[in-house]
């Protein structure tokens, strides 16, 4: 008969597209003979932290683009009464939230809504993701939750599911910290890394129609994840990569580096394309380019049949004419590359990123011989940062004629190596909760480079990065949030878009007017389409 899996999905509108982890664990669970059911909060008002993207539009580092010609705009509805209205009518035997750092309270504010039906009911809650896998001390204590799980969560939730299904003490599930009576009792060990190359397709279905649906470069499309490589070669010290690949090798011995076979991509990419109309492929790879020759060539070879443009993330150092030209070929639109900072030294040292400036300006030049965009991203308030620093990544982006140009503020996540500096440097206590890093406040104040400059610096950068250098005055006066930095700043950015925003791609399809994605037949009809694709 199998089980019913509740997944909680805490998100804002405009931070993240349709979550791969939570499709294809419902996919594998499926396969298996359970049920699964997703409350996601993207398109509801939850007050915390809202609509990423429209601060990205609001800061002229991305396209402007209008969610609303699609259909899709935030739910009326009160997300405290849905949520407990869905999890009566689904009556699940477990309740799993899948979450990143800066999601945890809003996770935590969901279960919360909750948790008379699992009390009630007796319902065990997982929490997984990496915030789960690299601050379990602080998801445990959270009083609803029963495990947390540490590393990946397939085969542990497989393994959870059959348990509860057969009625089995779970205590010893791999990957997982276990509670009982509020106290951890055990803390297991994680278990090999996952066979990437056994794991089912994407389960679209589980989603709403809506949540199919992604700006990029101004133009709202229907866009679909794709996986080719999990886990990342490279050690950049701001990131999770090196303390994820830490923790396998000591525990499993194995590397959590892995590569998709490219005939289950290919498999994938048409399903995508041929029975749920894609018209617009996201592979989210850390390191898209991170593939041997023989990998790129099948995958050109692969992408060649597919014939719709997609985005990649790949660094500076992995481009060259060749591969750039032989992708551009196949559909590639788009790139982001991380560049982060613009001095080299302390890009080396504080980073562990090792390129020159030169060499990634170079490189840089390649993708436009072929017709492809593409972003840079960069970060500043990183420790022992100062603003004179930071204007080093405004000179490096200067040199680069990119179509959008991003700045975050630096956030210390859990699992990072910076993180740990900043605990070490008093900059930040162990158990603080970061948040997103679509916000301009950061969450370390540091005497050489206050919270305020660094606002100063993210607010207008992109002004400093395309006006000429006579109107740096000018921009300086509009770092300040004041009457007359508010008046000149809005000036100067009516002209930034006049006079560098790329235009829109060409919408794929047409506008599809007011359409209600939300509508409940709508809804319905999605997922009878889905039963029967996997009947």
């Amino acid at each position: 008969m199998g089980i019913k899996v509740f997944f909680i999905y805490p998100n804002t509108f405009g931070m993240n597209m349709l979550p791969p982890a939570i499709a294809l664990f419902s996919a594998i669970l499926k396969k298996r003979g359970h049920k699964t059911e997703i409350f996601d909060t993207t398109y509801y008002s939850v007050d915390h932290d809202m609509d990423s993207d429209g601060r990205k539009m609001e800061k002229l580092q991305i396209v402007p683009y209008n969610m609303a010609k699609r259909g899709i705009r935030l739910k009326t509805s009160d997300w405290k009464k849905d949520v407990k209205e869905k999890i009566r009518k689904f009556e699940p035997d477990l309740i799993a939230l899948s979450v990143t750092e800066d999601m945890w309270n809003l996770g935590v504010k969901i279960l919360h809504e909750i948790k008379d039906y699992k009390k009630e009911k007796n319902i065990p809650v997982i929490a997984g993701g990496v915030f789960s896998t690299f601050a379990p001390e602080i998801v445990s204590k959270e009083e609803l939750v029963d495990l947390a799980c540490v590393g990946e969560g397939e085969n542990a939730l497989i393994d959870l599911c059959d348990k509860i299904q057969n009625n089995e003490d779970y205590t010893s599930l791999t990957n997982c910290w276990i509670k009982k009576d509020g106290k951890v009792i055990k803390k297991n060990t994680i278990s090999n890394p996952v066979d990437v190359n056994q794991n089912p397709i994407l389960d679209i279905g589980l989603f709403e129609r809506n949540r199919l649906y992604r700006p990029m470069g101004g133009t709202v499309y229907k866009m679909f994840p794709v996986e080719t490589i999990r886990g990342c070669p490279f050690k950049c010290r701001y990131c999770n990569s090196p303390d994820q690949e830490r923790l396998y090798k000591q525990q499993t011995g194995a590397s959590f580096f892995r590569k998709k076979r490219m005939d289950l991509v290919s498999k994938e990419l048409k399903h995508f394309k041929e029975d749920l109309g894609v018209e617009y492929l996201y592979f989210w790879a850390d390191t898209f380019l991170a593939m041997n020759k023989k990998e790129f060539e099948e995958f050109c070879d692969v992408y060649s049949e597919i014939k719709l443009p997609f985005w990649i993330e790949t660094r500076p150092e992995t481009v060259n004419d060749y591969n750039i030209k032989k992708l551009s070929e196949v559909g590639l639109d788009r790139i982001s590359f991380g560049v982060e900072h613009g001095n080299e030294k302390f890009r080396r040292e504080v980073l562990d990123r090792r390129w020159k400036n030169e060499e990634i300006i170079k490189s840089l030049k390649v993708p436009h011989k072929y017709g492809v965009k593409f972003s840079v991203n960069n970060i500043t308030g990183f420790p022992y940062e100062t603003k004179k620093l930071a204007f080093d990544s405004i000179e490096l982006n200067r040199h680069i004629e990119s179509d959008n140009q991003n700045i975050f503020t630096f956030v210390p996540f859990h699992g990072t190596p910076l993180r740990k500096t900043c605990e070490d440097l008093g900059l930040i206590k162990p158990e603080t909760v970061t948040t997103c890093v679509t916000t301009d406040d950061t969450q370390i104040n540091m005497p050489q480079y206050p919270p305020h400059e660094i606002k100063e610096v993210i607010r207008t950068f992109n002004l400093y990065v395309k006006f000429p250098k006579n109107r740096w005055k000018e921009i300086e006066r509009a770092e300040k949030e004041d009457d007359e930095g508010n008046r000149i700043y809005k000036n100067l950015k009516e002209e930034f878009l006049e006079k560098y925003m790329p235009k829109p791609n060409a919408n794929p399809r047409g506008d599809l007017g007011d359409f209600d994605f939300h509508s409940k037949s709508n809804v319905d009809l999605s997922k009878s389409a889905h039963q029967d694709e996997m009947a």
